[in-house]
């Protein structure tokens, strides 16, 4: 494989079951599946340190922080960086809490109020998307559409029910 985006980016991703927890709502499964399948589908990924991709990443929760074990494709694993989530609770809390709102208002709210409510979870999103950005700084470089799926996932290892 030739140098370039090919390499730099992820051609697999994986949830660790165990950290998923309790069975999740159908749509809880359909927003993961999505979220995956658009992240394989257009991403930028470069791992800090000269490791050839593309890579793959499996992502987990362990004792309360979040484990990135990414490898090049096919090979043995190159890094696992863990990261708190202390960062991210607080803007978890309130897009879970919007996120509530939001399925709540498709029942019964006027198109303007539910837009408004989408319109800050994608704030949030945004957010939580700006702390992966800055929380990877150094150990691997990804773009605001890459950060924003993997918040996704963050999100849906993290939510409680």
């Amino acid at each position: 494989m030739t140098d370039g985006a090919n390499n730099h980016r992820l051609v697999a991703v994986t949830l660790d079951g165990g950290s998923i927890g309790a069975a999740a709502s159908p749509d809880a499964e359909h927003e993961r599946r999505v979220a995956i399948y658009d992240l394989i589908e257009d991403n930028s990924f470069a791992p800090e340190g000269g490791h050839q991709g593309p890579f793959t990443l499996h992502i987990s929760l362990v004792d309360q922080k979040l484990s990135l074990k990414v490898a090049p494709e096919g090979g043995e694993e190159a890094m696992t960086h863990l990261l708190s989530l202390s960062p991210f609770r607080k803007i978890l809390k309130d897009y879970f809490f919007v996120c509530e709102s939001y399925r709540e208002a498709i029942r019964s709210a006027s198109p303007g109020q539910i837009e408004a409510i989408d319109m800050g979870r994608r704030g949030l999103h945004d957010e939580g998307a700006d702390v992966l950005v800055e929380r990877l700084r150094g150990k691997i470089a990804i773009d605001k559409q890459t950060a924003r799926r993997l918040f996704t996932l963050i999100a849906a290892l993290s939510w409680k029910g």
